[in-house]
């Protein structure tokens, strides 16, 4: 198992934001197996923590994690065409996102960004910003009732906002309640399902042997794709007779790759808006969760937001510049990512022989990068479980942000969205704390645990208390 010498487990002081218990001492394979399907994070020893690289061995494969910033660099940044993304995570995936550009290597996943970044580039931003605000006050509306002191499970609220923004921001529609329940009951149960973790990506099988999933991760596989698939059919038809609106799913689908003239077909396009879906609702979802529950339990810092978000709104409109007043808010969202990297883990293989700190890496070995222990590590940050935006600004977190900061991933993989998740998780986090006073419910504490993304295990339940009567009949303008 990793083996980095000796370590204790020690669970954070009170009063510290939570942290999964990491495991006590070495396991077999199998009991690792099992602790890993049951959640990720515990499942790894504390010594990952102060480690710059752990290794571990299986009668399979050999498997590095590496927290060293050269490393990370290296594998992320120096050579990525020679660190792939491992095709033994690609088996789990693959039931869900197919060959999208989050699973994809070579020539695919390049032709693939060719189509998607200009999506996202330059003033996309600001052209998405209204349908952001409209998903804001929408969410704002739907828990006004709510907010009568009684405990709310946030994290269901929070992937509907989510959710209800990439379909805007996807397909120009507004999410009904009936759908986005079923697509959060879908990917929750697609999680639950641990798809990441199943024989295949433990026996070293040929590329050609086929894989197998469980009855219950195909079927919300299934049920999520095919949700997609009736969204790009209606899109196609109506790009077909110029009719379609100019968001992106228009955009994606009608652009050419420069290089060959081809745009995705419809089964490619289900496969990118299965990942926009994950990447753009899930990871957001938890993030915007999590932080909400980050200012329950630091008020001091709900209320700095609060008075930002007073501030910064103008009485009649609201302007995309609005964006740039929030800084309190952005901190807030990236000290939050920073301490629940929405994906807790990258996995990539090895594609020719290496040597990480004086150990030989074989072709095959899996190269794992994993966030949640770099933005956590003692030797790297200061205080490193502490709740601090405005570590930011020092030079500890300074240089940290440069070196061992990776919620989006780093080079030419980097996240396509990362400006979007940036914008919409600083807006939404504003607009909630200038609606409502969060408040911990005692004895209610989340857990983080991840599966495919980090997320409370049993929800994040707060109290909601109204600050005053919202102006949702703002003008945006862009």
């Amino acid at each position: 198992m990793f083996d980095d010498g000796p370590g204790m487990t020690k669970r954070p002081p009170p009063g510290l934001p939570p942290k999964p218990q990491a495991r006590r001492g070495k396991v077999s394979i199998w009991t690792y197996f099992k602790l890993f399907r049951q959640d990720i994070l515990s499942a790894q020893p504390a010594r990952l923590y102060r480690a710059w690289m752990a290794e571990m061995r299986t009668p399979f494969f050999r498997s590095y994690l590496c927290n060293d910033p050269e490393l990370v660099e290296l594998v992320l940044k120096g050579r990525p065409r020679d660190f792939p993304k491992s095709e033994r995570i690609r088996v789990g995936l693959k039931p869900l996102l197919g060959e999208s550009v989050f699973i994809s290597n070579g020539d695919l996943w390049e032709h693939q960004r060719r189509i998607i970044d200009p999506a996202f580039e330059g003033g996309r931003l600001r052209s998405v910003f209204p349908v952001m605000w409209d998903s804001g006050v929408a969410a704002v509306e739907r828990l006004l009732p709510l907010a009568n002191g009684a405990p709310v499970e946030i994290e269901s609220h929070t992937s509907h906002l989510a959710m209800d923004v990439i379909f805007r921001a996807l397909f120009s529609i507004p999410i009904e309640d009936e759908t986005a329940s079923a697509a959060f009951a879908a990917f929750r149960e697609h999680q639950q399902a641990q798809p990441v973790a199943n024989i295949a990506a433990v026996l070293p099988l040929p590329h050609w042997f086929p894989r197998f999933h469980s009855r219950k991760t195909r079927r919300t596989a299934r049920t999520i794709r095919d949700l997609i698939a009736r969204l790009t059919d209606a899109r196609a038809r109506e790009i077909a007779v110029g009719m379609a609106p100019d968001d992106l799913a228009t955009k994606i689908m009608t652009t050419p790759d420069p290089e060959t003239g081809q745009v995705f077909d419809q089964q490619e396009m289900t496969d990118q808006v299965a990942i926009f879906f994950l990447a753009g609702h899930e990871t957001s979802a938890a993030v915007l969760g999590w932080a909400l529950y980050l200012l329950a339990l630091y008020p001091e810092w709900q209320e700095k937001l609060a008075v930002e978000a007073q501030a910064a709104s103008d009485p009649d409109k609201i302007y995309f510049s609005t964006l740039s007043k929030l800084r309190q808010s952005r901190a807030v969202f990236r000290e939050t990512m920073r301490l629940y990297p929405p994906v807790p883990m990258y996995v990539r293989e090895a594609t020719r022989p290496e040597t990480f700190r004086g150990r030989a890496v074989k072709p095959g070995a899996q190269v794992i990068l994993s966030p949640w222990h770099l933005h956590r590590h003692e030797r790297l940050w200061e205080r490193p479980d502490e709740f601090d935006p405005d570590r930011f600004d020092t030079p500890n977190g300074k240089d940290c942000l440069r070196r061992a900061y990776i919620p989006f991933s780093a080079g030419p993989r980097v996240c396509p969205g990362s400006a979007f998740a940036m914008a919409e998780g600083t807006l939404l986090l504003s607009m909630l704390v200038r609606a409502f006073r969060f408040e911990r419910v005692e004895g209610r504490d989340p857990v983080p645990v991840a599966h495919l993304t980090v997320r409370a295990r049993d929800g994040i339940h707060l109290r909601l208390i109204p600050r005053h009567a919202p102006q949702s009949n703002k003008k945006v303008e862009r």
